[in-house]
């Protein structure tokens, strides 16, 4: 298999520096850019790939670039790159077609597997409708409440909010979405979006 590539776009050097070598020490190529600008400078000539992607930078922020590849109709799978309480950015990265979102400081497995859908998701494009029914089908062993918790999760909201907009406790929130993630059988809040939204459950609330 041809080397594999990833677009590591963050304006922390040290970043850049230590996740680059951890990709290229676990066989992928990397190549670097301290903004999302410089990235979409070479745009017509990104060679496909996975986009490592900082939410926070200045000029353009993680959001503001995704959208820029989508509007030239560079469909790379895209994942996201946040701080401690950035979860509400990372929905709405999630929501326009990010693959997944990793907190900082990161864990090589973790990092790792998101690349791994990552480029699953670059391999197998057609598989997005057999995927999308698996996830409906996944979501049908939830109880109402349970998929009430979700819907707050899908649109960023913390516990606090859920628990106030459905008039129980935190606690009883904690407990739903305890339960709802051991059902869908996923270990991190990104999973049980990423099933979510291939069920199209944010399409659903628009709606």
């Amino acid at each position: 298999m041809s080397e594999r590539t990833i677009h590591l776009v963050d304006d922390d050097e040290a970043i850049r520096r230590s996740a680059g070598f951890m990709l290229k020490t676990s066989g992928y190529k990397v190549s670097s850019y301290p903004s999302g600008v410089k990235l979409l400078e070479g745009s017509k000539d990104l060679e496909p790939g996975c986009i490592l992607l900082d939410v926070r930078m200045p000029d353009m922020d993680g959001l503001q670039v995704q959208q820029a590849l989508q509007d030239r109709g560079i469909g790379f799978p895209v994942i996201v790159m946040t701080g401690h309480g950035d979860v509400n950015v990372a929905v709405q990265a999630m929501k326009a077609g990010a693959v997944d979102f990793i907190e900082k400081p990161f864990e090589k497995a973790t990092l790792l597997t998101a690349i791994e859908e990552g480029f699953s998701r670059l391999e197998q494009t057609g598989k997005g409708r057999a995927r999308a029914e698996e996830a409906r089908v996944r979501l049908q062993a939830l109880t109402p409440r349970e998929r009430d918790v979700l819907e707050g999760l899908v649109r960023g909201h913390p516990n606090k909010t859920i628990a106030y907009d459905l008039d129980i406790s935190p606690r009883t929130v904690e407990i739903h979405r305890a339960n709802l993630m051991s059902k869908l059988g996923v270990a991190s809040l990104s999973e049980a979006l990423r099933i979510a939204f291939a069920a199209g459950l944010d399409e659903q609330r628009a709606g």
